[in-house]
């Protein structure tokens, strides 16, 4: 018979360790790894910038940045739409410099209604949208194909209906007024917007049947397919709803720039919408992403691009440091997916 043996001692768990790190890990999940990332680099963009010029942290400036993503904002947001889907869309700048050209030329024909002038250009976004759609599901297009060729078209269009000038003049009206400069709580009434925006957008995405659809298309559109999901319908259908925010976004401009714009402040606008969206964690492959990543990389964009401009960097040095971001975006993601390079051995 084997004698007993003690029992080993149970020694107490210390709570006041542990705990904290459990909350942390909770944190640091829910906010997302990537989205720590785009923060930590915000904070470090901000404090290296108001170091150099005390005026970059000022409420003033910082209300500025707010006002200047908003257009490009509106766009990144509905091309993290896009993307999740599996897809891309580079005409949403050309889509907006239309729809600033058609609000104010309808708001002129019309005697001045504000009304006529908006509808026309979200009627006129929504057409663009769904060529889109239509041309990449029945054409059997590539979407980065298709839209290169509407980017060029619109932007044609814009220039031909306006013979290559702005048109009209909106700021003799109250309600474009209050688009342009008008505040709520103190904040201005074009990030309400995009705010608004966004926050519609996220509850489609991570609350709705639909944004769920969306998520399953782009993560392995055959496995969609053979779930029932009709995915000529979702495709269409949110290459559409690119039109409709890429037409608020061209009316936003018009109220800022006082007229309609065929292409000055429209141009180069798709660039900073991928770049956002891509630093924010969506998979260009589709099937991964979020709407607050993509605010945050917006964000980042604004501060790095309003510091230089502070500091009195050369502005063609913005576009050197976009296109550098964008790279550094898709290589991060292609590491941790574990891609190999093209024309490299696996």
């Amino acid at each position: 018979m084997k004698p007993a043996t003690a029992p080993t001692p149970v020694l107490p768990t210390d709570t006041s360790t542990t705990a904290p790190r459990r909350g942390l890990r909770t944190l640091i999940s829910g906010i997302g790894t990537q989205n720590l990332s785009l923060v930590a680099a915000l904070v470090v963009v901000a404090g290296v910038f108001g170091l150099l010029n005390s005026a970059y942290l000022s409420v003033a400036n910082i209300a500025v940045i707010g006002e200047t993503v908003t257009i490009a904002g509106l766009l990144a947001v509905v091309q993290t739409v896009v993307i999740i889907c599996g897809a891309l869309d580079i005409s949403v700048g050309s889509q907006a410099g239309v729809a600033s050209v058609i609000s104010a030329m309808a708001f002129t024909a019309t005697g001045g209604n504000p009304l006529f002038g908006i509808g026309a250009a979200i009627a006129v976004g929504v057409a663009a949208g769904v060529v889109n759609g239509l041309i990449i599901v029945y054409g059997r297009v590539n979407p980065v194909i298709a839209t290169l060729a509407t980017l060029a078209a619109y932007k044609g269009i814009a220039q031909l209906i306006s013979n290559g000038r702005a048109q009209g003049y909106v700021l003799g009206d109250d309600f474009f007024v209050f688009l342009a400069r008008g505040k709520l709580l103190g904040l201005p009434v074009q990030v309400w917007i995009l705010a608004v925006v966004a926050l519609g957008v996220h509850l489609l995405l991570k609350f709705t049947d639909i944004g769920r659809n969306i998520y399953a298309i782009g993560g392995n559109d055959t496995a969609a397919r053979l779930a029932g999901i009709k995915i000529n319908k979702y495709l269409i259908s949110v290459y559409a709803l690119a039109g409709v925010v890429a037409a608020i976004a061209g009316i936003l401009l018009t109220a800022r720039t006082g007229s309609g714009q065929p292409v000055s402040g429209s141009e180069g606008l798709e660039l900073k919408a991928i770049t956002a969206a891509a630093l924010g964690g969506c998979a260009l492959k589709g099937g991964k992403g979020g709407v607050g990543g993509t605010l945050l990389a917006v964000a980042l964009l604004g501060a790095l691009e309003n510091g230089l401009t502070v500091v009195g960097v050369n502005a063609f040095w913005q576009n050197v440091a976009q296109g550098a971001l964008l790279v550094i975006a898709v290589v991060i993601q292609q590491w941790r997916n574990g891609e190999r390079a093209v024309g490299l051995p696996t």
